[in-house]
Formats: C-alpha cells, sequence, structure tokens
C-alpha cells in the first residue's frame, strides 16, 4: 500500500472546494504540500490551515498552458521531487452550444484538459527519472457521459480520460500509476464560478451543488482509492448510476437527456 507520509502532493484547485479538503486530507497523513491556484491570498491561508510540516504555495493559472513549464521547473526545484501529481483545477459551463462563444469553448479548454496536459508532460520526465509518481486526475461523472449546457465542459472532461487512460498504459512499466476519479455533485462553490455563454461568471449556487457530495467525504474517497491502488473511481450520491446505466443502456440514457430540462 502507498505510505504518504513526506511524499510531496501538489494539488491544483487548492483554493476551495475539493481542492482545499485534499489538502487537508493530504495533510492529515504527513504529505508534503504544494497548493496551486489563482488566488495567492487563499491559498496561503489553506496551507496554515492545514497544519502540515511543509506547505507551499505556487499560485499559477490553467488558462495560460504555456506558462505551465516553467511552473513545473519552480515546483521541482522549490520541493525537490513530486511523488503526486493532483489536477484538480477546473472551471464550469452553464451555457447551450448555440450560446457560448469560441473564446468561452478555448477557455474551458484550456483550463479543463490543456493545463493539466501542459503540467504533466513538462512533470512526467521528472517521474519516469525517478521511477515512480502518481497523477490524480479529478474528472466528472461528465466525463463519461453528457448532458446539456455542459458540452465544452464534457468534451474536456471526456479529453481527460483518452488522453490519461493511453498514458497509464504507457508508462506501465516506469513505476507510474494514474487514478481517475469521476465525482458527481459536490458541495462546493463551483457552479457560482461557472462560466455563462458569454464569458461572465454563472453566479448562482445550483440546487445540484447545495446537495452534492462534501468536499471532505470526496477526499476521503479519493485518498482511499490512491492508497488502495484503484484506476477509476465514482464518488457521487445518485449521479453515479448514470454512469452504470450509460454502459448498459446507453441508448435509454441518450434519450433520458434529450428530453431533460436543460438546467
Amino acid at each position: 500500500m502507498l505510505e504518504l507520509r513526506g511524499k510531496t502532493v501538489w494539488i491544483t484547485g487548492a483554493s476551495a472546494g475539493l481542492g482545499e479538503a485534499l489538502a487537508h486530507g493530504f495533510a492529515a497523513r504527513g504529505a508534503r504540500l504544494l497548493l496551486s491556484a489563482r488566488r495567492t491570498e487563499r491559498l496561503e491561508q489553506v496551507a496554515r490551515a492545514t497544519g502540515a510540516d511543509i506547505a507551499e504555495v505556487l499560485p499559477l493559472d490553467l488558462g495560460a498552458p504555456e506558462s505551465l513549464p516553467d511552473k513545473v521547473g519552480e515546483a521541482i526545484s522549490r520541493m525537490g521531487h513530486i511523488d503526486i501529481m493532483v489536477h484538480n483545477g477546473g472551471v464550469g459551463q452553464r451555457s447551450l452550444v448555440t450560446e457560448s462563444t469560441f473564446e468561452v469553448d478555448r477557455r474551458l479548454m484550456e483550463v479543463n484538459f490543456l493545463g493539466p496536459l501542459a503540467l504533466t508532460k513538462a512533470l512526467l520526465p521528472h517521474m519516469i527519472t525517478a521511477r515512480s509518481g502518481t497523477f490524480v486526475v479529478i474528472s466528472s461523472v461528465l466525463g463519461l457521459l453528457s448532458v446539456k449546457r455542459r458540452a465544452t465542459y464534457c468534451a474536456a472532461k471526456h479529453a481527460l480520460h483518452g488522453y490519461f487512460n493511453a498514458l497509464r498504459a504507457e508508462v506501465a512499466g516506469d513505476g507510474i500509476s494514474v487514478l481517475m476519479v469521476c465525482p458527481g455533485h459536490i458541495a462546493s462553490e463551483f457552479s457560482q464560478a461557472a462560466l455563462e455563454g458569454d464569458g461572465r461568471a454563472h453566479g448562482v449556487h445550483d440546487p445540484g451543488n447545495r446537495s452534492g457530495l462534501t468536499p471532505a467525504a470526496c477526499a476521503t474517497r479519493t485518498i482511499r482509492a490512491l492508497l488502495a491502488g484503484e484506476a477509476e473511481i465514482y464518488p457521487a450520491r445518485w449521479e453515479s448510476l448514470g454512469v452504470y446505466a450509460n454502459r448498459f443502456a446507453p441508448g435509454l440514457v441518450r434519450r433520458a437527456i434529450a428530453r431533460a430540462k436543460a438546467r
């Protein structure tokens, strides 16, 4: 079983929600933390609150993938090594395809897919040399099925699955593992920051998010799966049923989604 004490865990999207809960969960198990997001002050608050012996802050913007290789270099220089990379940062969507500008589509793909890809490509040689490392990829149940008003978000999450499932196969002999985490709704501010079609923040705490799994519960399930060496998990309430229904009765799921009201 993987031992977390003394391991260096780098978490993106660590300033709130699931990322913050993961920081606390890893700290409780003795891990060294490197916390990233755009909000420096908030990251510093989270770092102090974890009580970790070592909790460093490295601000970054996943929406600027070209800047991320330098961030990887800085991370390795400051921490010495990175054992676990948690790709948690992301942004949601609340707009129909016909309402969404291409700039919004681009932003969603950059933050949710190209940013994690850029970090992974820059960090991978470090892990291959060490012959150890783990990527924990926070996807979504919407990485396995698609619903209205989330088209580009779903596309980015589907892309994460395609990319990291292939990567898992490629590095199987290099001591590197991949855990895909596919949550349903999480009780966080995620829906409030989601992008409308014109790029404005949605600004609404949607009912699904209000009633979702707590960040702490999702973090606990994620860390438990990581320690057990699992490849993919679905920490959710009722939403995980859609994953299994789509696997065994995809036509039924497609018809249900087409009839459902866009929310």
